[in-house]
């Protein structure tokens, strides 16, 4: 047995916890984000971003929604929602929620198949 912690790859490096990446927050200052918002780079980014925030700047130069950034930059959707709002806060992305109009046909639709399985 070695004294020190061991490593099963040698180069994993340290392990950072997604929630320590936004500091144990669980919102950010402003609203949620719908999974199917769509995130566009309004801004240009100062150095002193994080490297996941670059990730999130980088692949948002194209609009993509919150879900996809999600999957691309490889990190939970909770966390993701939360450094969207950080750089939303900071002038650098701007969020376009879907319509209105379209979320009320969305919980019709949801509710017909909640029915729908309770049938079963």
């Amino acid at each position: 047995m070695s004294d020190g912690p061991q490593w099963f790859d040698e180069e994993a490096g340290p392990i950072v916890r997604p929630y320590a990446l936004i500091r144990g927050r669980t919102h950010s200052s402003g609203d949620t984000f719908d999974l199917v918002a769509t995130v566009r780079v309004i801004g240009d980014p100062p150095d002193e971003l994080g490297p996941e925030q670059q990730l999130i700047l980088r692949a948002a130069r194209n609009p993509i929604s919150v879900a996809d950034l999600a999957v691309e930059i490889d990190l939970p959707v909770g966390v993701v929602r939360v450094m969207l709002g950080d750089l939303r806060d900071n002038g650098l992305i701007s969020v376009t929620s879907p319509s209105a109009g379209g979320a009320r046909s969305n919980e019709r639709i949801l509710k017909e198949v909640i029915n729908g399985l309770r049938a079963l």
